[in-house]
């Protein structure tokens, strides 16, 4: 009972979300959270510091193992247009990046479980076996591959 209802909160949050607040920065059109066995959601903004930091690391680690592992990564950022686009050209990334468009960003964060609102915030869930880590600061490549083994480790059970 309670992973079903767990499941269908995991749910009713992304759904709710993703109803339009999401683009796709490239091409500016609306985009939902891919739908994978296991997700990385990261919320982030160009003026954040440590999320300037885990960039590039999260980056390394979708290129080396996220991509063969059909592990679904997005980084949601919470900040204007110009911002992102400049420091996308100066820190690249490999994954997909959406921008959130809605017009309260920490009632959005709270949906995927971020109460204070601090970023970087990063979400690792496996929807189909109702597991989700919730991790506030800075990833590493290290820390970000142990948090998806033990994902995908709790859900092979």
């Amino acid at each position: 009972m309670k992973k079903a209802l767990f499941s269908i909160f995991i749910g009713l949050a992304a759904s709710l979300a993703n109803a339009g607040d999401f683009v796709n920065h490239i091409n500016n059109k609306a985009q939902d959270i891919p739908q994978t066995h296991v997700q990385i959601i990261n919320f982030w903004a160009a003026w954040c510091k440590p999320c300037r930091k885990e960039m590039p690391d999260m980056s390394k680690w979708y290129t080396q193992i996220g991509k063969k592992q059909k592990v679904g990564m997005v980084g949601i950022a919470i900040d204007s247009p110009e911002n992102v686009s400049q420091f996308l050209k100066q820190v690249p990334v490999k994954y997909p990046i959406l921008r959130y468009t809605g017009t309260n960003s920490r009632a959005m964060m709270s949906q995927f479980g971020n109460q204070i609102g601090g970023l970087p915030y990063t979400v690792i869930r496996a929807p189909k076996c109702a597991y989700e880590e919730k991790i506030v600061g800075e990833l590493t490549f290290d820390r970000l591959n142990q948090a998806v083994q033990k994902a995908q480790s709790s859900c092979s059970k």
